[in-house]
């Protein structure tokens, strides 16, 4: 396994973990930065558990 592969295998754990939060997952917002917005705090409470 390439080190692209482990990379890419890493973020797509990470999206699959993150869609569990329903505002993520249906992707609602229309400007980047409210998405980013909920993705930031998602990302926080799955780093912290």
């Amino acid at each position: 396994m390439t080190a692209f592969d482990k990379e890419r295998n890493r973020v797509e754990r990470f999206f699959s973990r993150i869609k569990h939060f329903r505002r993520i997952a249906t992707r609602d917002d229309e400007l980047a930065a409210t998405f980013m917005g909920f993705v930031t705090p998602g990302a926080i409470m799955l780093w912290l558990k």
